[in-house]
């Protein structure tokens, strides 16, 4: 794994109010760190003898570095989404959810829209895996917060995860959440098509739990299995978002966004290097984005716009796309 960046510096300060309003977060280290979580696994059970507490696994802190683009309003989503879906032994429910956004000096209002964030457990951990963009302007922002989760029910470990569109505004100079959006995936189709049975077992294709349960709802378009299949004979890609859990229209506009039709997906690392580290060679990320239209994308995003290109405007670059690249299909 490439080393990033030196992370922002955690607000010590404010993190303490929080956690004690709402205990510790669950195998949090004292420091800060950025893009470091358990190895990725399926959702899951593990049970142990009847009495006994199987420990949850231990997680880190996910936190921007100096290379993002508004570091501030990622920090703020991801400390609320990492507070509200961790919880120490005996420490869940609505009350503790509401001490978190007390804490936060943020509206009770917010508690249900954390949904699956929030199941009934005894104990959570949450592990956030990546935090991009879904959009990006001059006081409003979608960040969407890509977790992986553990729930202890007794002696039942369940593994799972969800990814949050976080929103923000910034009214006063100062980054706030205002609403969460967390992913609804759907149930399993009934079945599966070959390949995406191969798309979700590929170990070059890093699906996070929202993600692979999108392809596990059968409501992801072909194009999409298709072209991450043809990629990962090149590359090991780890994805973000595929369908649940973006915003329904391009950010900012009206314009619907292919994500929510199932005709789009997001990369955040190729083979081990993170698009938003400026380590990252450009020439990796700028062939990723040309096999990528070459796969069959005809709206291909990133940090840097390559030349040319098979159809008009195939390539783009924005302040959103600076730490991800997208991947569009009409058909």
């Amino acid at each position: 794994m490439t080393r990033r960046p030196e992370p922002v510096i955690c607000p010590v300060a404010r993190r303490a109010v929080l956690l004690g309003a709402a205990a510790t977060l669950l195998g949090a280290a004292a420091g800060c760190t950025s893009d470091t979580s358990p190895a990725p696994g399926r959702t899951g059970t593990t049970s142990t003898t009847p009495g006994a507490h199987p420990p949850l696994p231990r997680t880190t802190p996910w936190r921007p570095t100096s290379a993002e683009i508004e570091p501030a309003a990622k920090l703020r989503a991801v400390e609320l989404v990492e507070a509200l879906g961790a919880w120490p032994d005996g420490r869940g429910g609505p009350d503790a959810a509401q001490a978190v956004l007390a804490a936060e000096h943020l509206p009770a209002a917010l508690a249900p829209q954390a949904g699956p964030l929030r199941p009934s457990a005894d104990e959570a951990a949450l592990q956030v895996v990546d935090a991009q963009y879904g959009g990006i302007l001059t006081d409003s922002a979608s960040v969407l917060v890509v977790c992986r989760q553990w729930f202890r029910r007794g002696g039942t470990v369940r593994a799972g995860g969800t990814t949050v569109d976080v929103r923000l505004d910034r009214p006063a100079g100062t980054w706030t959440v205002t609403a969460l959006h967390p992913a609804r995936p759907g149930p399993p189709a009934a079945t599966h098509p070959a390949a995406v049975r191969e798309a979700l077992t590929d170990s070059r294709i890093v699906l996070p739990p929202a993600a692979a349960d999108d392809l596990r709802s059968g409501q992801v378009h072909d194009s999409v299995i298709t072209a991450m299949r043809r990629l990962a004979g090149t590359y090991r890609m780890e994805v973000s978002v595929v369908r649940s859990g973006h915003p329904l229209d391009v950010f900012g506009t009206s314009r619907p966004s292919d994500h929510p039709r199932g005709r789009a997906f997001d990369v955040w690392r190729v083979d081990g290097h993170a698009v938003v580290d400026p380590r990252t060679p450009r020439s990796l990320v700028e062939r990723f984005m040309r096999d990528a239209a070459a796969a069959g994308s005809y709206n291909v995003g990133g940090p840097l716009r390559p030349a040319g290109g098979v159809r008009p405007n195939q390539f783009f670059s924005d302040a959103t796309h600076h730490d991800h690249v997208h991947l569009g299909f009409r058909d």
